[in-house]
């Protein structure tokens, strides 16, 4: 943090930079996580521009563009300092990730079939639970036990933020906690998490996270070790205390540090060899591939042979490199003129 405070305040062209970036990273990787099927590529250029390239499952689409609607949602609400946390507000969020209420339909063993209603910005009315990869099953809050629970909650985290014994990532990750083991909706509990522990992180200025879809297994096994802690019965996880929930407390501070660490590297290393993509800093184990992919992002129409001069290398070579970074999701080229977009990102 004093790394990040020390680069304060940054320039409109960083600001940007960094919140476009995230803005991708965090609607790509908190849905992905949840079985969304849009690359990467795919959602930059549906929440840049609007459009979707490529074949696309419909419903994706609308998941993917009201995650973002409900990110900026949350980041206008965080700056509300003032004004309390509010169940009113989760409800609205949730409402906001899936639109509407939709039927979901089931075919139980035996090829009995059967349905239930999702519904948007309302607890859930229905017992849920998941079967864990372990193959066991874990019970979240009953319907009946929901309201007070979610009720305590808020409380809780009122009265926690304002007697100042927290500091904003213990916030977090308490709340984040606390709220899983209720799994207050039918749907979209694990993006409405993510969500709030940004609103909590940003509502203290401090920088917002990225939880990886790549370290989905680390993620899920640091909640599973500390249910192991914590116990089975609802109540206790949606009560648990800071010493309950070490271990997850433990893997949120790390996973805060490394998304930080990136911003501060996103910001300070320049260079036309340096390179981002989802989190990571790009390595090349060629020199000729930055040199490739500077020739796209100031050419974009550029032709093979002229990119294969550009690096002096053969056609043979550049074309082995140019069907990498296209399966690595690095670069695509548009329907329309067959120019190159870059899909990674340098901050050149």
């Amino acid at each position: 943090m004093n790394e990040w405070n020390a680069l304060q305040p940054l320039s409109d062209r960083d600001r940007e930079m960094l919140s476009r970036r995230f803005s991708i990273d965090f609607n790509y990787n908190s849905n992905h996580i949840e079985g969304n099927t849009l690359t990467y590529g795919q959602t930059e250029i549906l929440l840049l521009f609007g459009k979707i390239v490529g074949e696309a499952d419909v419903r994706d689409v609308h998941e993917m563009t009201a995650s973002n609607l409900g990110l900026k949602m949350m980041k206008e609400e965080a700056l509300l300092k003032e004004t309390p946390l509010t169940q009113h507000f989760i409800r609205i969020l949730h409402k906001t990730l899936l639109r509407e209420d939709y039927t979901v339909f089931r075919t139980l063993p035996g090829g009995v079939q059967t349905s239930y209603v999702i519904h948007a910005g309302e607890y859930k009315t229905r017992p849920n639970s998941v079967i864990t990869r372990y193959g066991d099953r874990f019970e979240y809050a009953t319907p009946e036990e929901t309201p007070a629970l979610m009720s305590d909650l808020v409380d809780w985290y009122n009265e926690a933020e304002s007697s100042g014994k927290f500091t904003p990532i213990e916030l977090a990750a308490i709340f984040h906690y606390r709220y899983i083991r209720i799994h207050p909706f039918e749907d979209g509990n694990g993006r409405i998490a993510r969500l709030m522990v940004n609103y909590i992180l940003s509502r203290h200025d401090y920088p917002m996270i990225v939880v990886r879809s790549r370290k989905k297994k680390e993620y899920l096994e640091a909640l599973r070790r500390t249910d192991l802690t914590v116990g089975a019965a609802p109540s206790l996880g949606a009560h648990a205390s800071k010493r309950d929930i070490q271990q997850f407390l433990t893997y949120f501070t790390n996973l805060f540090i490394d998304e930080v660490s990136y911003d501060i590297q996103f910001l300070t290393e320049r260079g036309d060899n340096v390179w981002w993509f989802d989190g990571e800093r790009v390595k090349f184990r060629s020199a000729t591939t930055s040199v490739i992919l500077n020739r796209m992002y100031e050419q974009p129409n550029s032709t093979i042979p002229q990119l294969a001069e550009a690096a002096g290398i053969s056609l043979t070579a550049v074309n082995k490199q140019l069907r990498l970074l296209t399966e690595k999701g690095y670069i695509a080229r548009t329907e329309k003129d067959n120019s190159w977009r870059l899909i990674i990102t340098s901050s050149v």
